[in-house]
């Protein structure tokens, strides 16, 4: 089991950018497939961005590809989110996971395949 703890989060004008952090203890969190999913009001937790164990691999939900950088350091046990140009409807809350796949293929990207999760961090983005 992975234990994360999520941090970063704030309020930004729309147009600047956030970088999140997700800081995870646990011995297998080098071998794992991490990932941020996102929450709006009244709406359901959505993918945002996955990240195989190595760190090579990357895989982006379409409407964020070019503006959100998913990174991880596994020295450090740490995810990172970054988010420039940010919009209105960027507004959630934001949660890292952690999937005890290795591969980004084999994870998945629904909200179910992800077994730990973060408490998450607010995001506001004010037009």
């Amino acid at each position: 089991q992975v234990q994360l703890v999520e941090s970063g989060g704030g309020l930004v004008q729309a147009g600047g950018s956030l970088r999140l952090s997700c800081a995870a203890s646990g011995r297998t969190f080098s071998t794992n497939v991490m990932a941020w999913f996102r929450q709006a009001p009244g709406k359901e937790r959505e993918f945002v961005a996955v990240i195989s164990w190595t760190g090579i691999n990357t895989d982006y939900a379409d409407s964020l590809k070019g503006r959100f950088t998913i990174s991880r350091d596994n020295a450090k046990n740490t995810v990172y989110l970054q988010m420039n140009s940010l919009k209105s409807e960027d507004t959630a809350v934001y949660y890292c996971a952690a999937s005890n796949r290795r591969t980004i293929a084999s994870a998945g990207q629904r909200a179910a395949d992800f077994g730990s999760w973060g408490q998450g961090t607010q995001v506001t983005v004010s037009s």
